[in-house]
């Protein structure tokens, strides 16, 4: 696969994910909301719109480079009613994507344009990241019901 095929794909594969994870977030964010974590849900507002950007900017990139952007099918992803069990799932997320966000990175080293919106992206989610690993070492430190009384 030619360089610009690959990253035309890893493109693609954010806006399909990314859209997917925008989502969840607003919905984990109403979830908090009706639960009275005030500070859950602005963070995971937040963090939705903030992903629906990088999603128009990778849409916008696809086809500034030619390819064809696809509206694909999405997995069901899970909601849930404990933030720390959502925060746990979260931080995961976050690993995971990291890891193969790194070598989309490299594989467009060369493309400064598109390596620019994924170093801003991929800098993004190391941040989140971090959050994720404070706040489950806060509440493995402080414990769950002190955690959650942060949270209101």
């Amino acid at each position: 696969m030619a360089q610009n095929e690959k990253i035309l794909a890893g493109l693609q594969i954010i806006v399909t994910d990314l859209a997917q994870q925008a989502d969840g977030h607003e919905i984990q964010s109403r979830v908090f909301a009706s639960k009275g974590f005030s500070k859950l849900a602005t963070k995971y507002a937040e963090h939705a719109e903030e992903e629906r950007g990088y999603v128009r900017q990778c849409i916008d990139r696809i086809l500034d480079l030619g390819g064809e952007v696809k509206l694909e099918a999405k997995k069901e992803g899970p909601v849930c009613t404990d933030p720390v069990d959502w925060v746990k799932y979260d931080l995961e997320v976050s690993k995971n994507g990291l890891a193969w966000l790194a070598t989309l990175v490299e594989e467009a080293r060369t493309d400064y344009t598109t390596f620019d919106i994924l170093m801003k992206y991929y800098q993004d989610e190391e941040e989140d990241l971090f959050w994720g690993e404070a706040q489950v070492e806060l509440i493995d430190t402080i414990g769950k019901q002190n955690w959650l009384l942060l949270q209101l």
